[in-house]
């Protein structure tokens, strides 16, 4: 078996745990196999400051086609690319990122011409953008190209099977994954160097500053509560900041409320250990792996309904609570609940640690390879 798996970016760090993880169980469940991650380019220009400083280094077999930013590479580019890597390596199984891009779409169709088995991984869901029927139409003719799928949750599996996907051929539901062992480890690390204070509590939210994060409706929603013991920290950085804080000087809340700025992935859990609940209310997100991240450390949630992980990962008084983020009162809601009852905080972080179980890395990984060999063996 020669697996070939395309990704967009090398710099995708929780990708990288995962791909170690499957090189991990291909060795130990077909030694004879090969492995090969074909990395299109290096990086979103979005996401630049993301770049690997081999802080954590992962281990997989894998080939860069374009030594720059993903954003700069054409389809003719990729296109030719992907080609040549493919009739290079000679896979058996092709496992390729999503369908929007048409360069691994075409690989697809020629892999299938060429007996090939084909694996697509998919992240959508019916939530993401707008929908037109025609667009809907072609996507529906190239997902049924396939062989099988990986989905990060729930919403993702569900629109694969809206678009005429058999439930059987989605062989993963949970590939949502992250590098819990490293965030776990650098949580419980930063909380012994935490002084308690039982007088102050902490909500958190991680992520860009950006307007389709509607964090100006969880400053409103915090400041209800500008009275009690409790603060809010904004880890991350980005276009809407010099709003918001503008917008916490008008509330009077600026004192509760602490900017810290934009930090690399594997420093977050320092600012988790930090804190005592997650808050993450987009209008949009096609996940959310943050809230993978605070589960991981035992933290309960309060995260938007339109996240696609809200209905994998938040169970309503269970683990914390979802909520509609166009209604200012739900999220405010929420946050009454753990101020007025803060010791159900460490009752629900233990509900988070149980929910996040199955989206472990290593369990999802040997889940795909397992996939890889019932589609070899399908030949």
């Amino acid at each position: 078996m020669r697996v070939l798996i395309v990704h967009n970016q090398l710099w995708a760090h929780y990708k990288s745990r995962l791909f170690s993880e499957i090189n991990r169980s291909l060795r130990e469940k077909e030694p004879e196999s090969d492995f090969l991650v074909v990395q299109i380019a290096l990086f979103e220009a979005s996401r630049s400051v993301m770049q690997n400083d081999d802080t954590v280094r992962y281990e997989y077999p894998y080939q860069v086609l374009f030594d720059r930013a993903l954003d700069s590479v054409a389809f003719g580019e990729r296109r030719k690319a992907l080609f040549a890597a493919f009739r290079s390596y000679k896979p058996t199984v092709l496992n390729i990122t999503g369908y929007f891009d048409w360069a691994q779409v075409l690989l697809m169709f020629y892999a299938r011409m060429k007996g090939v088995k084909v694996v697509i991984s998919s992240e959508s869901s019916s939530m993401d953008h707008n929908r037109s029927a025609i667009k809907e139409a072609i996507k529906k003719f190239i997902v049924n190209r396939a062989n099988a799928f990986f989905c990060f949750g729930k919403s993702s599996a569900v629109y694969l099977e809206n678009l005429g996907v058999k439930p059987d051929d989605i062989a993963v539901r949970n590939a949502a994954v992250i590098d819990e062992e490293f965030i776990k480890t650098q949580y419980d690390q930063a909380k012994e160097k935490v002084t308690p204070d039982t007088n102050i509590r902490r909500f958190i939210y991680v992520g860009r500053l950006a307007p389709e994060k509607n964090l100006e409706l969880m400053l409103h929603a915090f400041s209800k509560f500008r009275d009690e013991n409790w603060e809010l920290l904004l880890v991350g950085d980005g276009p809407s900041r010099a709003l918001l804080e503008n917008l916490a000087n008008e509330l009077d809340i600026n004192a509760k409320v602490q900017f810290a700025g934009g930090f690399p992935w594997y420093q977050v859990p320092d600012w988790l250990a930090k804190s005592d609940v997650l808050i993450l209310p987009s209008k949009s997100e096609p996940w959310g792996l943050v809230v993978n991240e605070a589960m991981v450390c035992g933290m309960p949630v309060i995260v938007s309904s339109t996240c696609g992980c809200a209905e994998d990962l938040v169970r309503n008084r269970v683990n914390g609570f979802s909520f509609d983020p166009e209604k200012q009162s739900g999220l405010e809601t929420a946050m009454d609940f753990f101020v007025r009852y803060p010791d159900n905080i460490a009752l629900m972080g233990k509900e988070s640690l149980k929910l996040i179980a199955p989206f472990s890395s290593g369990k999802v990984a040997l889940q795909m390879v397992k996939c890889y060999q019932k589609l070899e063996q399908s030949k």
